[in-house]
């Protein structure tokens, strides 16, 4: 125990007119504006149309907190999600799914893709896929502020000993520890900061995004995979998992990657077996002229 880390650091920022204002948050907020500046970089470097970004972050956000709040309560406790539907709005308390956010971004992009740009789905993922590792990295960092989605116990020097008591303790209570765990949330961040590397390379310094669904399956695959096997040393996030994981020898996170790890790998395939085309996009001032014809 004297080998590991102690971390009693207060999910709680500050306090703003009796509202907590949380680490998690923040670093959520710091995510979304990274991922907001470095797609919108992209879109002015393309000389794509404002409207097409301005329309593509409504669409984004809608979809990633809709599909992770969604996805927490639909895949982790559905039982009692179902019983009390108004909880569901409740974002505030917790609870959001990577695995639901990534469908919700799914659905986002698809009427984007018809409404908006007219372009394939793929295009427009694999402009989105860059930052995101960023922004999931900075998601688990919250999770680590939140003493939340940790793992097991681990006799290694960087074990965490998380507060198992957070809200009694943040209401005045003695902290309770757990034992020094696997602190799994920096395992994730680092690797995601790893793959956003890997992406703003592939798109600024390769042919990639010519190789249409390239970028969004080596980000994809990178991801899940890495999830599907961290999962072996992370604590169940729900007691249902318990019964699944006797049955089948994986937990919910773990099935919920396979169709992911899958489909990177059909892309990844797909991109390279055909040619490098580059896509032909209308610039602002082409969609300006259109608009002008239209009103007159």
């Amino acid at each position: 125990m004297l080998l590991s880390v102690t971390w009693d650091v207060d999910p709680t920022l500050f306090t703003l007119f009796g509202r907590e204002i949380r680490w998690y948050g923040l670093l959520w907020v710091i995510g979304l504006i990274v991922a907001v500046y470095v797609v919108q970089k992209i879109y002015k470097h393309e000389d794509l149309p404002e409207k097409w970004f301005d329309s593509l972050f409504v669409y984004m956000m809608v979809g990633i907190i809709a599909g992770a709040r969604l996805g927490h309560c639909l895949f982790y406790e559905p039982g009692y999600y179902l019983s009390h539907p108004v909880e569901i709005l409740k974002i505030w308390e917790g609870g959001l799914a990577s695995h639901g956010g990534v469908i919700g971004i799914i659905i986002a992009v698809w009427l984007y893709s018809r409404k908006i740009t007219k372009q394939s789905m793929l295009w427009t993922f694999d402009r989105v896929m860059v930052p995101t590792g960023f922004t999931a990295a900075m998601i688990r960092l919250g999770n680590l502020m939140n003493h939340e989605i940790y793992g097991g116990p681990t006799d290694q020097p960087w074990g965490f000993r998380f507060i198992t008591n957070l809200h009694q303790w943040m209401q005045g209570a003695e902290p309770v520890y757990s034992q020094p765990s696997h602190p799994t949330q920096i395992y994730e961040a680092a690797f995601y900061l790893l793959v956003y590397a890997v992406t703003m390379w592939l798109y600024w310094k390769t042919n990639a995004k010519d190789r249409q669904g390239l970028i969004l399956g080596v980000g994809i695959l990178l991801i899940f995979l890495f999830r599907f096997f961290v999962e072996f040393i992370k604590n169940v996030q729900v007691d249902s998992e318990h019964s699944l994981i006797a049955s089948t020898g994986l937990n919910i996170g773990q099935w919920l990657s396979v169709p992911f790890i899958i489909w990177g790998i059909w892309l990844i395939w797909r991109a390279m077996k055909r040619e490098p085309v580059k896509a032909i996009t209308p610039k602002q001032s082409d969609i300006d002229r259109r608009e002008a014809k239209k009103k007159k």
